[in-house]
């Protein structure tokens, strides 16, 4: 399907980005790793299923820069950055959220009603006497 001699190139390239080893970028992209070291020497060329392969596995890897050469790598519009994680030795807002509120503790205070109607008692004996 190419038929650029510079496409071996492309791929070392590919390769080297994602600091892969030949044998684990085929195996990335589903192929045997033979025909990647066939492909990367000249001696095979392509197919389009190959091609296709990259591109699912890689989506960084733009189609028109992989066959063509024009273009840029990696494609900055589908690049996409991972959200940055909180640091490991600072909780996160809903975390910290939740280790401020606390349940209301029972209250000394208070007097429940055993010992209210006890006072009430206490103090009407002492009224009658």
């Amino acid at each position: 399907m190419v038929n650029d001699k510079r496409f071996p190139k492309r791929i070392e390239k590919i390769i080297a980005y994602y600091e892969l080893s030949a044998s684990a970028f085929a195996d990335k992209v589903g192929v045997q790793r033979s025909s990647i070291s066939h492909i990367i020497s000249g001696r095979n060329k392509p197919s389009l299923d190959f091609v296709m392969k990259i591109i699912e596995a890689f989506p960084e890897v733009d189609l028109y820069w992989l066959l063509m050469g024009k273009g840029t790598f990696p494609s900055v519009e589908k690049k996409e950055v991972p959200p940055t994680p909180a640091p490991p030795d600072q909780e996160s807002p809903s975390t910290d959220l939740f280790t401020q509120i606390k349940s209301p503790e029972p209250s000394t205070s208070v007097p429940s009603e055993k010992s209210e109607f006890k006072k009430t008692s206490e103090e009407n004996i002492h009224k009658e006497h």
